[in-house]
């Protein structure tokens, strides 16, 4: 079963978890760490597949990071290690984390680099009952591939992120887990069409345009 998400699409949160894929972390000079390291982008940063990322003025290098989604079915709280997590899962989507990336380094915490408005494009379709174990995740730039990783290249998966977090926060219906991006993120400038392409969910396209356009 297959779901478009629309612009009444509206999670509570953005769960993301940095650092995900050994190679990104390296590529960014950081250590992998070694339990998730999780932030939120503000709900208001979603916009839907077609729509503009802005290009915040405060920001000289905003960069796209391709990741696989996970979107919450039911209220989820305090799972075991060994909890089955398919019920607590809706499907999975395209998320572009956007990131200006100066900004997140000045400020160190993740929240305000993250969460500009159009920072956080979702969609364009919820897929059900998608094995997730080793899939592509792919971002290209004008046609051209920037990212090209596997999800079996996690260092914690889907499952295991869904269960960690419920022991941080509740997770409630529509809430989004965005799961990490691999190798490659670069920078975006007014003109471009960034794609952000997960096999078996579609392509998630969104044009990129200056602050005063």
């Amino acid at each position: 079963m297959v779901e478009l998400i629309t612009s009444d699409f509206s999670p509570s949160k953005i769960v993301c978890v940095g650092r995900n894929y050994i190679d990104h972390a390296k590529e960014l000079g950081n250590e992998v760490p070694t339990a998730p390291l999780l932030f939120l982008k503000a709900p208001s940063s979603f916009i839907e597949n077609g729509e503009a990322i802005v290009l915040p003025e405060q920001s000289k290098q905003v960069e796209h990071e391709a990741e696989l989604g996970i979107v919450i079915a039911k209220r989820c709280k305090d799972l075991a290690d060994d909890a089955d997590v398919k019920e607590y899962i809706k499907g999975f989507t395209c998320v572009n984390d956007v990131t200006a990336r100066d900004i997140q380094r000045q400020d160190v915490q993740f929240t305000r680099g993250k969460s500009f408005d159009t920072f956080c494009p979702i969609g364009p379709h919820i897929a059900a009952a998608l094995d997730t174990t080793d899939i592509a995740v792919i971002c290209r730039v004008n046609g051209e591939i920037r990212q090209s990783g596997r999800t079996s290249q996690m260092v914690f998966s889907p499952a295991f992120l869904i269960r960690y977090i419920s022991r941080q926060m509740t997770l409630m219906p529509g809430d989004v887990i965005a799961t990490g991006t691999p190798a490659g993120v670069s920078k975006l400038n007014a003109g471009d069409v960034c794609e952000v392409e997960i096999e078996g969910i579609g392509i998630l396209s969104n044009p990129i345009i200056a602050a005063k356009d």
